[in-house]
């Protein structure tokens, strides 16, 4: 689906989510009032008026943080159950902290129907919505009027694709070969509605064919080129400028500047507040650090961060003082691949293993996440010796800022083997998002109380 048209589905996706949530609200007020009920339920115009507008905007921000508008009218139906369920969990409980900032005193009841119509509501329409925005589009949309430029035999396939795989009505005028194109687009380009040319030729041919460029740029028609140069490449492609130059962009990981940056200001909200909360703690473990073993209460090593650059990782000490020096004679219980681990590490102190079973060893990288060496969520960072032993496919973790904590921490922690360790950061990076890194903070939790799956 082109980009444009699928922005407008979005915002028509948008609106329609607004109705049927006032519809819900309407519905779910309705019901709870002629509910022959102890106590009466009534709202005033002015209070019913600001709960719903609040509630428009909670649903709303929710569900463009889940990208539920961007994939709605393509996604498989678990997907969009378990996203339109989430999306009216956490919409109910920012509700609530509303209510309770307000010191009002809403009915549970008539919540509970509202959540309930809502969910009912969203999903009757969310699992239909891929047909109806097909048959709406085709019924009652305009043709876009295509025309490809290519001298690939597979192009007719790539024709098929585009008017078949779109729920937008695609009109195709034809398929032109390179020389064709020279001497018949300029008349077609006068006698034809022509929306669209799309270019599917070869990198090295592309120079070539400037003066249809520069053509179609004159008569202000679209033209798109498809970019399956290199077909094994799976990285985002986004088109940039440098200065009047263009840049078509292979991405491999993360670039949202928006999300990063809201991802950024979290972290620095989040360890600023654990540094404050936590400090009679570390202190604590600081002083028990000192009491019982020998050597410094920190340790430091240097640690890859994004992109590989080096930076000094803080954490309590849990081992002996000369530990570093042991590891080449302890070598031989080494239990994973390319990473140092050894279950019962006989190099850790009492205390240390303690520490390490509850991850309260951890604590002083909140400085790092403050420093912004680190993030509260990502993969972890890994010492240099290590990212020289990795596979070439293994580096692009290093594409994404080193985290507190990570998926693969919630999913089996030291219980599973370095590829499986190196698999979840890439599962990570592929479908990073704001409310995923919040689900592994939150999952995160009961295995640090716990100490599940330390060694």
């Amino acid at each position: 689906m082109f980009a444009y048209q699928r922005k407008k589905v979005s915002i028509a996706l948008t609106l329609i989510d607004v109705i049927l949530l006032v519809a819900a609200f309407e519905l779910a007020y309705g019901t709870r009032v002629h509910l022959s009920l102890q106590r009466e339920f009534f709202l005033t115009p002015q209070r019913k008026l600001l709960l719903i507008g609040f509630s428009v905007l909670a649903w709303l921000a929710i569900g463009a943080s889940l990208k539920i508008y961007e994939y709605l009218d393509s996604a498989q139906p678990g997907r969009v159950v378990r996203a339109s369920l989430r999306q009216c969990v956490v919409a109910g409980f920012c509700i609530v902290v509303f209510e309770y900032f307000l010191r009002w005193d809403l009915s549970r009841s008539f919540l509970f129907f509202f959540l309930l119509y809502s969910l009912l509501f969203f999903l009757l329409f969310r699992l239909n919505s891929r047909r109806l925005v097909r048959r709406f589009q085709r019924e009652f949309g305009s043709p876009y009027h295509v025309l490809i430029v290519s001298s690939s035999e597979a192009t007719e396939q790539f024709g098929s694709q585009l008017v078949e795989g779109s729920p937008f009505r695609i009109k195709l005028l034809g398929i032109l070969s390179e020389d064709a194109c020279r001497s018949k687009l300029p008349d077609m380009l006068k006698t034809n509605v022509i929306d669209e040319v799309i270019f599917r030729v070869g990198s090295q041919r592309l120079s070539t064919l400037e003066e249809i460029f520069l053509l179609c740029d004159e008569e202000g028609v679209r033209t798109r080129v498809a970019a399956d140069f290199f077909p094994h490449v799976n990285s985002r492609m986004t088109l940039d400028r440098l200065g009047t130059a263009p840049l078509l962009t292979f991405t491999a990981a993360p670039d949202d500047d928006l999300r990063l940056i809201a991802k950024r200001v979290f972290d620095i909200a989040v360890s600023l507040a654990a540094l404050v909360i936590l400090s009679p703690l570390m202190l604590f473990i600081a002083i028990l650090i000192r009491l019982t073993s020998r050597g410094p209460v920190i340790f430091r090593q240097t640690r890859c961060g994004l992109n590989g650059r080096r930076f000094m990782f803080y954490k309590f000490r849990s081992m002996v003082d000369n530990a570093e020096d042991l590891k080449s004679e302890l070598a031989h219980l080494n239990q994973k691949t390319t990473a140092f681990k050894i279950h019962r590490d006989p190099r850790q102190t009492a205390v240390g293993r303690w520490l390490r079973k509850f991850s309260l060893d951890e604590l002083p990288q909140f400085f790092n996440i403050l420093r912004g060496d680190m993030s509260l969520v990502g993969p972890r960072p890994a010492v240099p010796e290590e990212v020289d032993n990795y596979q070439r496919w293994q580096r692009r973790r290093l594409r994404m800022r080193p985290g507190l904590t990570c998926l693969w921490a919630i999913r089996g922690r030291d219980n599973l083997d370095f590829h499986t360790w190196m698999k979840m950061d890439m599962e990570y990076i592929d479908n990073w998002s704001l409310s995923l890194d919040w689900q592994i903070l939150l999952r995160s939790i009961p295995y640090v109380l716990t100490g599940s799956g330390a060694h």
